[in-house]
């Protein structure tokens, strides 16, 4: 396994649509265990591959149980309820933005040797699905926000955020 580069926005492979792929051997393989090690040194919660400069239909996210989801030619298939909150990006460092996203959503794809399954999931893994999705046809968070956040924004928004944590313990 290795470390790989993530490329920032600019990138033009960040705007491509990816391929799906059609071979799942070792080069695969090791693509997602590289991602994988990638995600976790970054300390983020999805990688998709053109983050690392690939353009294949391949991501993986980590869910609440810090369990990584390996996703090749990923689709979402159902989607329900909503939710607006904050979202940033590898690509994209130091930015976050206010973000819909559906509530829960299921997606259908198939893990490194190509049998097929789903995975649903709510809240921030549901959020990530869609987000590292988004990556695969060329598009980037910042697209869809419906407010990017200043540092002085960003700062007051996760002070609100640990009050109304705490109002609830």
């Amino acid at each position: 396994m290795a470390l790989r580069n993530i490329v920032k926005q600019g990138d033009e492979c960040l705007q491509k649509v990816c391929r799906p792929v059609t071979e799942f051997n070792s080069r695969l393989h090791t693509l997602l265990d590289d991602m994988t090690e990638t995600l976790v040194d970054s300390g983020g919660v999805g990688l998709a591959a053109p983050q690392v400069g690939v353009l294949r239909r391949v991501c993986v996210v980590m869910n609440e149980e810090e369990e990584i989801i390996e996703l090749v030619n990923p689709e979402i298939v159902a989607t329900e309820g909503e939710q607006t909150g904050l979202e940033g990006c590898l690509s994209v460092p130091g930015r976050f933005g206010i973000v819909t996203r559906p509530y829960v959503v299921r997606v259908r794809a198939q893990d490194r040797d190509g049998n097929f399954f789903e995975v649903e999931d709510e809240d921030l893994t549901a959020r990530c699905f869609c987000h590292e999705l988004e990556h695969l046809d060329g598009h980037l968070f910042v697209e869809r926000a419906e407010k990017m956040l200043s540092d002085e924004e960003l700062e007051e928004y996760i002070r609100r955020m640990e009050e109304m944590e705490e109002d609830e313990d």
